[in-house]
């Protein structure tokens, strides 16, 4: 092969190369372009997630003071006008069934409005408990197992779990009630206080009329929990059981 002809396919291998080059070059440059593009929208999308998330979180919350500012409202007639009371201000309600209610509506619009919210949750749980005050066990049930179903096995399901017991001791379905006292009273490593819930136990045991279990569950609280402050009580419950 002649030297013009090498030079000439060495300078074609060249710049093919170097279109090549150029080629994967502004291919990457497309790619990097598209990737920051995507990048972007991605932070504004985060941005606009967690203002949208802050403002849910902060009218949630502020439905939720409405709602505590009426369960902290004074019980008792109108203060005398020009007494210290009087010019305060503040609400008020004659009697505490009269304020439970007033309550009850508040915290169901905070809880309706923003359900998923940990404001939210813990005023659906204040809303059963005020169906309970109001001596409403089965609607303070459905709501406390409404917490349940959103909150799982957090704090606030655990709790709605105790109430939702306590809600069907309440309205006579003692089978119930015992199922989930002791099952909370197995978890050991939860939240909540075991001596108070064996307390629950052996009591709602007494009203179903199962005198052994409830002596059982009492000997369980005393030698378990013997600095607890319901072991006095447990102790009491055992010697009443005794005499009869």
């Amino acid at each position: 092969m002649k030297r013009t002809e090498r030079k000439h396919l060495k300078e074609n291998e060249l710049q093919t190369f170097a279109r090549e080059t150029r080629d994967r070059l502004e291919g990457r440059r497309r790619e990097s372009t598209a990737i920051v593009a995507v990048l972007v929208v991605i932070g504004v999308i985060a941005i606009g997630y967690f203002v949208w998330r802050e403002r849910v979180q902060t009218r949630a919350h502020a439905l939720l003071a409405d709602a505590v500012s009426v369960q902290a409202a004074r019980v008792g007639p109108p203060p005398a006008a020009g007494t210290p009371a009087a010019n305060a201000g503040g609400l008020s309600f004659p009697t505490e069934r009269e304020r439970a209610q007033a309550a009850l509506t508040k915290l169901k619009i905070a809880a309706d409005a923003y359900p998923s919210t940990d404001a939210g949750l813990y005023a659906r749980y204040q809303q059963a408990a005020s169906y309970m005050t109001l001596g409403q066990p089965k609607e303070a049930a459905a709501t406390y197992q409404q917490v349940i179903d959103r909150a799982g096995d957090n704090i606030y399901g655990q709790m709605a779990k105790l109430g939702l017991a306590e809600a069907h001791a309440r309205a006579g379905q003692y089978d119930q009630a015992i199922n989930t006292f002791r099952e909370l009273s197995l978890r050991k490593d939860g939240p909540l206080p075991v001596d108070g819930i064996l307390m629950q136990l052996g009591r709602t045991y007494l009203d179903a009329g199962k005198r052994v279990e409830a002596q059982q569950t009492f000997n369980r609280l005393v030698e378990e929990f013997p600095e607890s402050p319901f072991s006095g009580d447990a102790r009491r419950e055992l010697e009443n059981l005794k005499k009869t």
